[in-house]
């Protein structure tokens, strides 16, 4: 019997250590299994781009938007500029400094409205401003380049989202040849963006690829082989 007890005990003693050693080896293969979704997470970049995407704002219906103390707006040749001052303001008292880069507007004597550097370059002789019915500065700021839309009227401020600005119709025509090719280029490719299509780049890019391959039928392409 002593000889069986220690049989038994022997047995149970495996058994114990066999379910221990089964037990770990679950965990590792368990920790092994979990590993992997740490890095199945989306990259930070990835996430910092998204935000951005999300944090861009409507336009107001000049293309620009309403802050605080002014508003702006803008079509792809100038930018307006409404900065609301007291009632009876003369001009006299008025600051306006616009520059290559930058803008300054307010009241002499007191902290400006608007100080800033500007989005992009603006053509400064082309620039002017007035005192409207002695309460609204109105500035009509020129842009150097013509055929961008402005995301912001100082670097830093809110930005908008300029794939939903929309150029009034009637003014294309008012264009010269060359800068109405470019916008109707950037338009095309604005709905294409939204739409989840290819540009008029990438749609030329297709093109050059397929007549360069029905001239070459003999050599092999991979798969969704383009020209860079």
């Amino acid at each position: 019997m002593a000889i069986l007890s220690d049989y038994e005990e022997d047995q149970q003693h495996q058994q114990s250590s066999s379910s221990s050693s089964s037990s770990s080896s679950k965990k590792d293969i368990i920790l092994a299994e979990k590993e992997p979704e740490a890095t199945a997470k989306k990259p930070e970049d990835e996430e910092e781009e998204k935000q951005q995407k999300e944090n861009k704002l409507v336009p107001n219906k000049d293309n620009g938007l309403d802050m605080e103390n002014y508003s702006w707006g803008q079509s792809l040749q100038e930018v307006t500029v409404n900065v609301p001052v007291p009632q009876g303001t003369k001009s006299s008292l008025l600051l306006c400094d616009i520059k290559t880069n930058s803008l300054k507007v307010g009241l002499k004597g007191q902290p400006p409205i608007i100080d800033g550097e500007l989005y992009n370059p603006v053509k400064v002789d082309d620039c002017i401003w007035s005192l409207e019915d002695k309460k609204m500065i109105n500035i009509l700021i020129c842009k150097r380049d013509q055929s961008e839309w402005w995301k912001s009227l100082l670097k830093g401020d809110p930005e908008i989202d300029t794939q939903k600005a929309e150029p009034e119709p009637s003014k294309l025509s008012d264009l010269d040849s060359e800068t109405r090719s470019a916008v109707e280029k950037m338009m095309f490719d604005q709905r294409q963006k939204q739409m989840g299509l290819p540009t008029s780049d990438e749609i030329q890019k297709q093109e050059l690829m397929k007549q360069f391959m029905a001239q070459n039928p003999n050599m092999k392409f991979p798969p969704g082989a383009q020209f860079m």
